[in-house]
């Protein structure tokens, strides 16, 4: 009898502990880096020294409208370090009153005062504008025309009556944008609906290279690069990378493009692994909290499995997803809307501009055609996930079992703790 080999699996905020037999599994994880002995020593170092273009304090004058572009609570980006720290920077040239923190949300929910407190620190939210951004708000946005390949490019008003226009972020490999971080701050994450919905449509996201750290000849990428660039303009950017721990490991600051590119290269020595060929089952996570905290973006953690897993094998997929599927948005009803994946595939081919939240479905579907596809999650029921064609098991560790006495004596299974921060590729 062979032996076992736990591996701890990054679920909500307290992981999750499983045994998989020794001789079979293979583990991949991103490359592991400290995180930075002085985290604010760091930031600064990436204001004062750009990768290129002047350093943000020599950029601000007094009197300028500043929009710092940030996050949402769906990611892990360090704001309660980054803001402050673009803050002090501006001290002392711009009045605060004239600084508006606008959450790029995208076409996601805003956060909660409580969220975004525990997000930035109370002293930053009763000193400073903190504004959700909101897609659906026709009030709330600028049109300013047709961009990159048909784009209709609506922004944030605030951002775009801005003097100064600040993004801060963070950089990982993105299941079809190629990357995040650097302009996906402006669009779609400071977007209208109209253009979110364009930037993520069916013919974009199916292209081959829409897919993990491919940003060049990206459809979606190369789109953001020309609505950011055209009309987005961004004065000063900071992007951070981070391990598992979600410390900063390095900070890069500078002209939009140069700094992100720069980023985008540490990010991939960390997340991009070979692995030897496909496996016959794939266990993933969301990365754990606040990144699994719904369905919606645990579709990463399927997409990163389904790299490495083989046509018709299994994919367990660990998120907690504390928020649901999510209830606001029509991601469940969408799901919910065909017999099969199959069938929401040719739903989103043949009428892309019709199925909201179709990009997320899309790459789910395109996954569950690949490989049964089962779940492991707190706060959803069985019957819930049945009904978007998905599996539950309550025993991550005696499916991978089944799954593996199904597929043979050969067979080996990969785990992926981290998710989609470690992005496997058959070497």
């Amino acid at each position: 009898m062979t032996g076992t080999t736990r591996v701890r699996l990054a679920y909500g905020e307290n992981g999750l502990a499983v045994d998989l037999p020794a001789e079979r599994t293979t583990v991949v994880e991103p490359v592991y880096v400290p995180g930075a002995a002085d985290q604010r020593d760091v930031l600064r170092s990436a204001l004062r020294e750009p990768v290129a273009g002047p350093p943000l304090r020599e950029i601000a004058r007094p009197g300028q409208k500043v929009a710092i572009s940030m996050c949402d609570g769906t990611r892990a980006q360090p704001r309660h370090l980054m803001i402050p720290a673009v803050l002090e920077e501006l001290d002392g040239i711009v009045d605060l009153d004239d600084v508006v923190i606008l959450v790029a949300t995208g076409t996601h929910r805003g956060n909660t005062d409580a969220e975004l407190r525990a997000m930035l620190g109370d002293a930053v939210v009763d000193a400073v504008s903190v504004v959700n951004h909101d897609a659906r708000d026709p009030s709330s946005l600028v049109h300013l025309g047709t961009h990159g390949d048909g784009v209709p490019v609506w922004l944030d008003r605030h951002w775009v009556e801005a003097d100064l226009r600040i993004t801060t972020g963070f950089v990982e490999p993105h299941f079809f944008a190629g990357f995040s971080g650097g302009p996906k701050l402006v669009a779609p994450g400071l977007a209208g609906l109209d253009t979110v919905l364009t930037l993520h449509d069916a013919r974009r996201i199916g292209h081959p290279q829409a897919t993990w750290a491919v940003c060049e000849g990206n459809p979606v990428h190369d789109d953001i690069r020309a609505v950011v660039g055209a009309v987005g303009r961004v004065d000063f950017a900071l992007d951070v990378v981070l391990n598992r721990e979600q410390q900063i490991v390095e900070a890069f600051g500078g002209e939009l493009f140069a700094m992100h590119a720069a980023a985008r290269e540490a990010a991939k020595r960390l997340a991009m692994r070979p692995v030897d060929g496909r496996f016959d089952v794939v266990v993933t996570t969301n990365a754990g909290f606040p990144l699994d905290q719904n369905l919606y973006q645990a579709v990463k953690g399927m997409s990163a499995g389904a790299t490495v897993v083989r046509d018709g094998g299994t994919i367990v997929c660990a998120a907690e997803c504390r928020d649901g599927f999510p209830d606001h948005g029509s991601y469940r009803d969408v799901l919910v809307s065909a017999p099969s994946p199959r069938a929401l595939l040719d739903a989103i081919e043949a009428r892309p501009q019709t199925v909201p939240d179709q990009w997320q479905v899309q790459v789910q579907a395109k996954v569950q055609s690949l490989a049964r596809v089962v779940m492991h999650t707190s706060y959803l029921s069985d019957e819930a996930l049945a009904a978007a064609h998905l599996e539950q098991t309550g025993d991550i560790a005696g499916t991978v079992a089944e799954a593996l006495a199904a597929a043979g004596p050969d067979a080996r299974v990969c785990v992926l703790p981290e998710g989609p921060q470690t992005i496997p590729y058959p070497a």
